[in-house]
């Protein structure tokens, strides 16, 4: 199959996963969120831990998906790469905009330079040299090398707490006080998506690539695959703990196994039984109901129309009848609908923004 092919249930897929972020990253008050919606203090994999790795493997499959066929029909593999690196750049280049406009806006001490799409578009990037330039097998032997080494350092550093773990010190001596969260009375810092952690969400996206072989040519192979990952994962948790914020080798392949099985049951339902592409709508254009919605958050922040409606609309009205984290989450559940109507909208008109 040389010919590039769009699934409906990678783009269903995708767009579940991105309503998701959106429904997670908004809830109407932190201080009120049910605790399947929140990430994992340190160890262990809620299911909105879930969400980011399976972003990443979707984008291993789109490369896949979109790449691959073309490097098989003998595509100049010079032109793709700078294909490849210039919408990683503009994938890298929004989320830096994105962090400025937060330290801008909301008058933060400093700029974050890391974040969701800075490692998207990274992980888009090194992904997307591998599809062009190596070999399926060789491919396999750079995620068993990023699983193995990865978790090597992490041991060898000595801690696995936070703060003090490895990956923690790296970021912190290279980037300091620019981190997710930096102390300057310890002088330690840490980020969930900085420098060191990225060579384990660079393996997702790897593994999303292999999916997506796949799902080309034997997708029925799709579930063992992910049963074989969920059973490695749970195995080298044991020893390694499964944990977002190191993007450990265990939650790699434990994420990942839960990302093959979603892949195969989408395709099966979608592609296979024709069930309606539910998502489909923020998943052709995912990148920018990401940006789009995160930057009104922003916005709505800056000047206080965020905590204003929680407090006036969601707090008051739905506070009494079901409790302050129901109406948390009905405020994200309707931030997520009123982006579903500029995506619908888009859509109907064949508006696709390729970032």
């Amino acid at each position: 199959m040389n010919k590039a092919i769009r699934y409906a249930s990678v783009d269903a897929l995708r767009g579940i996963t991105v309503a998701a972020m959106l429904l997670v990253n908004n809830p109407g008050s932190w201080s009120h969120v049910y605790a399947p919606l929140l990430h994992s203090e340190w160890n262990g994999c809620t299911p909105t831990d879930l969400v980011f790795p399976f972003f990443l493997v979707i984008v291993g499959v789109s490369i896949a998906l979109g790449v691959v066929p073309r490097v098989e029909q003998g595509s100049d593999r010079g032109a793709l790469t700078r294909t490849v690196l210039i919408r990683a750049g503009r994938i890298l280049g929004l989320g830096l905009l994105l962090h400025f406009l937060a330290w801008w806006w909301l008058d933060l001490a400093h700029y974050r330079p890391w974040g969701v799409l800075q490692r998207i578009g990274l992980c888009f990037a090194a992904a997307g040299m591998a599809a062009i330039w190596l070999k399926p097998r060789l491919q396999w032997l750079c995620i068993g090398v990023l699983l193995t080494g990865y978790a090597a350092l992490l041991v060898a550093g000595g801690s696995l707490e936070p703060w003090l773990n490895l990956s923690s010190r790296v970021d912190t001596s290279l980037f300091g006080a620019l981190l997710y969260q930096y102390d300057p009375a310890t002088g330690h810092g840490h980020d969930p998506e900085g420098l060191m952690s990225t060579l384990g969400a660079l393996a997702s996206t790897l593994l999303g690539l292999r999916a997506g072989a796949l799902l080309r040519q034997r997708p029925w192979r799709l579930l063992p695959a992910a049963v074989l990952l969920l059973i490695a994962g749970g195995l080298w948790a044991q020893w390694l703990p499964l944990n977002k914020n190191l993007w450990t080798s265990s939650y790699v392949l434990w994420t990942g196994g839960w990302a093959f099985a979603g892949l195969w049951l989408a395709h099966i339902l979608i592609d296979c039984r024709q069930w309606p592409a539910l998502g489909r709508r923020f998943g052709v254009n995912a990148i920018t109901a990401y940006a789009g919605s995160s930057a009104m958050v922003l916005a709505m922040m800056a000047t206080g129309s965020w905590g204003w409606l929680w407090e006036q609309l969601f707090n008051r009205w739905l506070t009494p009848l079901g409790g302050a984290q129901f109406a948390s989450l009905v405020m994200a559940l309707s931030f997520v609908a009123i982006w579903w109507l500029p995506m619908a909208w888009m859509d109907r008109r064949k508006i696709y923004l390729k970032i």
